[in-house]
Formats: C-alpha cells, structure tokens, sequence
C-alpha cells in the first residue's frame, strides 16, 4: 500500500510554468509504474502522463511538448514540471498508479487565468 501527498500547485498565467511533487510513503513506489492524473471541474479524472519504473514516459496529446513527468526512486518523488500552461489545464492534479489506483491523495489545485 502507498500513500501519496501532492504539493506544488497554485494560481499562474498563461504562458506560465508550475513543477508538481508527489512524496509517497513507502519504497514501493521503486517496484510500480506511475501517472499523474487531473481532474477539471465538472469533468472526469483524465490520465495525464506516466512513467514506468526503467523511465519510460508517455503523455496524453493535449500536453505532449509541454509537460515532463519524472521520478526520484532514492527520495520516492513524482515529478511533473508544467510550461506553457494554458487555461484548460486548470484542474485538481492527482499522482497514483495507473489502473491498480492507491488510495488517492488530496491532489494539488492548478489555477490558470489572467
């Protein structure tokens, strides 16, 4: 089992760039593939990058160019650095496992508006 906090959020510009951590508990996050996950407002939680645990990455089309997942297996960190942010990507950001979910977190809230 894991457990995950997410932080880093906040209010941005168009344009402007955010780095989001998500700190699990326990060294298992070394052994499992992750994602970072958003939901918008009214919408549905949508996958928004991965990572598997040699590195590999992919990225949903919207955010492709845009936004780099990593990961820290010593200090058991998720990354997701975020440029170019654009007002769509306002959403309440959520790191787990792809499809085998962890408890969820409480996310991290991305606010982008002039």
């Amino acid at each position: 089992q894991l457990q995950f906090v997410e932080s880093g959020g906040g209010l941005v510009q168009p344009g402007g760039s955010l780095r989001l951590s998500c700190k699990a508990s326990s060294n298992i996050f070394n052994l499992v593939n992750m994602a970072w996950y958003r939901q918008a407002p009214g919408k549905q939680r949508e996958l928004v990058a991965s990572i598997t645990t040699p590195y590999d990455t992919d990225y949903v089309d919207s955010v492709k160019g845009r936004f780099t997942i990593s990961r820290d297996n010593v200090e058991n960190i998720l990354w997701l650095q975020m440029n170019s942010l654009k007002p769509e990507d306002t959403a309440v950001y959520y790191c787990n496992r792809p499809l085998q979910f962890f408890p969820w977190g409480q996310g991290t809230l991305v606010t982008v508006s002039s």
